[in-house]
Protein backbone atom coordinates (compact mmCIF):
# COMPACT_ATOMS: atom_id res chain seq x y z
CA UNK A 1 0.00 0.00 0.00
CA UNK A 2 1.28 3.47 -0.94
CA UNK A 3 1.14 6.09 1.80
CA UNK A 4 1.57 9.73 0.89
CA UNK A 5 3.51 11.65 3.52
CA UNK A 6 2.55 15.25 4.14
CA UNK A 7 5.24 17.87 3.93
CA UNK A 8 6.33 19.07 7.33
CA UNK A 9 5.19 22.57 8.21
CA UNK A 10 8.10 24.99 8.54
CA UNK A 11 9.07 25.95 12.07
CA UNK A 12 7.88 29.48 13.04
CA UNK A 13 11.51 30.35 13.90
CA UNK A 14 12.52 29.37 10.35
CA UNK A 15 9.75 31.58 8.92
CA UNK A 16 11.03 34.49 11.03
CA UNK A 17 14.58 33.82 9.81
CA UNK A 18 13.32 33.81 6.21
CA UNK A 19 11.62 37.18 6.77
CA UNK A 20 14.86 38.63 8.18
CA UNK A 21 16.83 37.30 5.19
CA UNK A 22 14.21 38.70 2.78
CA UNK A 23 14.38 42.14 4.40
CA UNK A 24 18.03 42.50 5.39
CA UNK A 25 20.69 40.22 3.91
CA UNK A 26 18.93 39.60 0.59
CA UNK A 27 17.39 43.09 0.54
CA UNK A 28 14.57 41.59 -1.52
CA UNK A 29 12.21 44.32 -0.35
CA UNK A 30 14.21 46.92 -2.30
CA UNK A 31 12.67 45.53 -5.51
CA UNK A 32 9.68 43.47 -4.32
CA UNK A 33 8.49 45.82 -1.55
CA UNK A 34 8.20 45.13 2.17
CA UNK A 35 4.95 43.22 1.54
CA UNK A 36 6.45 41.39 -1.49
CA UNK A 37 3.70 42.95 -3.61
CA UNK A 38 6.00 44.52 -6.21
CA UNK A 39 5.87 48.00 -4.66
CA UNK A 40 9.59 48.52 -4.39
CA UNK A 41 11.24 50.39 -1.56
CA UNK A 42 14.15 51.84 -3.56
CA UNK A 43 13.46 53.77 -6.75
CA UNK A 44 16.99 52.96 -7.96
CA UNK A 45 16.29 49.23 -7.97
CA UNK A 46 14.66 47.17 -10.72
CA UNK A 47 10.91 46.51 -10.57
CA UNK A 48 10.32 43.25 -8.73
CA UNK A 49 7.45 40.87 -9.36
CA UNK A 50 4.39 40.81 -7.13
CA UNK A 51 5.16 37.65 -5.20
CA UNK A 52 1.72 37.70 -3.56
CA UNK A 53 0.23 36.86 -6.97
CA UNK A 54 2.89 34.51 -8.31
CA UNK A 55 1.87 31.05 -9.48
CA UNK A 56 5.32 29.61 -8.72
CA UNK A 57 5.60 26.68 -6.33
CA UNK A 58 8.28 26.37 -3.66
CA UNK A 59 10.71 24.45 -5.88
CA UNK A 60 10.49 27.10 -8.62
CA UNK A 61 10.99 29.87 -6.04
CA UNK A 62 14.13 28.16 -4.73
CA UNK A 63 15.52 27.92 -8.27
CA UNK A 64 14.63 31.54 -8.99
CA UNK A 65 16.38 32.79 -5.84
CA UNK A 66 19.37 30.54 -6.49
CA UNK A 67 19.73 31.29 -10.21
CA UNK A 68 18.05 34.66 -10.68
CA UNK A 69 16.67 35.63 -14.08
CA UNK A 70 19.50 36.62 -16.40
CA UNK A 71 18.70 39.78 -18.32
CA UNK A 72 15.84 40.78 -16.01
CA UNK A 73 17.37 42.45 -12.96
CA UNK A 74 16.67 39.48 -10.65
CA UNK A 75 20.08 38.49 -9.23
CA UNK A 76 21.34 34.99 -8.56
CA UNK A 77 21.87 34.61 -4.82
CA UNK A 78 23.93 31.42 -5.19
CA UNK A 79 27.58 32.47 -5.34
CA UNK A 80 28.39 29.69 -7.84
CA UNK A 81 25.17 29.85 -9.84
CA UNK A 82 26.84 30.23 -13.23
CA UNK A 83 30.26 28.81 -12.39
CA UNK A 84 29.48 25.17 -13.07
CA UNK A 85 26.24 25.02 -15.07
CA UNK A 86 24.00 24.32 -12.07
CA UNK A 87 21.59 27.05 -13.18
CA UNK A 88 19.64 26.38 -16.36
CA UNK A 89 22.69 24.43 -17.61
CA UNK A 90 24.49 27.71 -18.28
CA UNK A 91 27.85 29.15 -17.25
CA UNK A 92 28.93 32.79 -17.13
CA UNK A 93 30.43 32.47 -20.62
CA UNK A 94 27.07 31.24 -21.95
CA UNK A 95 25.32 34.28 -20.47
CA UNK A 96 27.89 36.62 -22.02
CA UNK A 97 27.61 34.89 -25.40
CA UNK A 98 23.82 35.30 -25.29
CA UNK A 99 24.20 38.97 -24.33
CA UNK A 100 22.44 38.39 -21.02
CA UNK A 101 23.71 40.27 -18.01
CA UNK A 102 23.16 39.24 -14.42
CA UNK A 103 22.60 41.77 -11.67
CA UNK A 104 24.87 41.38 -8.64
CA UNK A 105 22.98 40.52 -5.44
CA UNK A 106 23.49 42.65 -2.33
CA UNK A 107 24.83 39.46 -0.69
CA UNK A 108 24.97 35.80 -1.60
CA UNK A 109 22.89 33.32 0.34
CA UNK A 110 23.81 29.82 1.46
CA UNK A 111 21.58 26.98 0.28
CA UNK A 112 19.87 26.81 3.69
CA UNK A 113 19.21 30.57 3.62
CA UNK A 114 17.61 30.27 0.18
CA UNK A 115 15.37 27.52 1.58
CA UNK A 116 14.41 29.74 4.53
CA UNK A 117 13.44 32.63 2.22
CA UNK A 118 11.36 30.23 0.11
CA UNK A 119 9.64 28.84 3.23
CA UNK A 120 8.87 32.38 4.41
CA UNK A 121 7.42 33.31 1.01
CA UNK A 122 5.27 30.18 0.85
CA UNK A 123 4.00 30.67 4.41
CA UNK A 124 3.36 34.41 4.41
CA UNK A 125 3.25 35.72 0.84
CA UNK A 126 2.50 33.40 -2.10
CA UNK A 127 -1.22 33.11 -2.72
CA UNK A 128 -2.14 35.29 0.27
CA UNK A 129 -3.76 38.05 -1.79
CA UNK A 130 -3.34 41.81 -1.51
CA UNK A 131 -2.03 43.17 1.76
CA UNK A 132 -4.64 44.38 4.23
CA UNK A 133 -4.43 45.05 7.96
CA UNK A 134 -5.17 41.49 9.07
CA UNK A 135 -2.69 40.00 6.60
CA UNK A 136 -0.13 42.59 7.65
CA UNK A 137 -0.41 41.61 11.31
CA UNK A 138 -0.16 37.92 10.34
CA UNK A 139 2.83 38.70 8.06
CA UNK A 140 4.80 40.50 10.77
CA UNK A 141 3.49 38.45 13.71
CA UNK A 142 2.20 41.58 15.47
CA UNK A 143 0.72 44.98 14.75
CA UNK A 144 3.58 47.13 13.46
CA UNK A 145 3.51 50.67 12.05
CA UNK A 146 3.19 49.36 8.49
CA UNK A 147 -0.12 47.73 9.43
CA UNK A 148 -1.74 50.70 11.14
CA UNK A 149 -2.30 52.55 7.87
CA UNK A 150 -3.94 49.62 6.05
CA UNK A 151 -7.67 48.98 5.75
CA UNK A 152 -9.27 45.86 7.15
Amino acid sequence: MFVCARAQEPDPADIASGLRLFRAKGNCQACHGWAADGRKMDSQMPDGANLRETQLDRKAIVVLIQCGRPGSGMPAYDRLAYADGRCYGMKSADLAKAGMNLTDPPATLAAREIELVADFLMAKVVGKGPMNRARCVEYWGSEVNECKELKE
